[in-house]
């Protein structure tokens, strides 16, 4: 007598991720969507504000690219767990494919976030642009 003894067949566990896919999916989109709201909702108050300074912008943009890595890393999340029982060698292709778009783009999106904090920080510590006066022995321009 042999005994076999599963906590879920196959099917049922398939069933199970799916719902765990959609809900870790969803996760993702709502935060890509908050992100974009809250930078929209930003911008306006900026503009309407008549701060049209670089640096009002760029934080927006700092913020935004970080709710937008967050939500790729969700929809990442979901497509690994889509792929945790019995994978088809199609599946782990377009898991590789899916893997590598992502992280290309997550990997240009760090590269942007770092570049704008970057610049954020210097122009936090570099005094104002002050005129410069004209060199001894030159008139003033008209």
């Amino acid at each position: 007598m042999t005994m076999s003894w599963e906590v879920l067949p196959e099917s049922e566990l398939r069933d199970f991720i799916g719902v765990l896919v959609r809900l870790v999916e969803t996760a993702g989109a709502l935060i890509i969507f908050v992100g974009a709201v809250w930078a929209f909702a930003r911008f306006v108050a900026t503009v309407l504000r008549g701060g049209a300074r670089g640096e009002g912008f760029n934080r927006i943009r700092l913020t935004l690219g970080r709710f937008l890595v967050l939500g790729l890393e969700f929809q990442l999340a979901g497509d690994v767990l889509r792929t945790a029982v019995a994978p088809s060698f199609t599946e782990i292709g377009q898991l590789a494919a899916i893997a590598g778009i992502r992280t290309v783009l997550n990997y240009f999106l760090g590269r942007e976030i770092a570049g704008e904090r970057a610049e954020l920080e210097h122009e936090r510590q570099s005094p104002p642009h002050q005129p410069t006066e004209p060199r001894p022995g030159r008139p003033k321009a008209p």
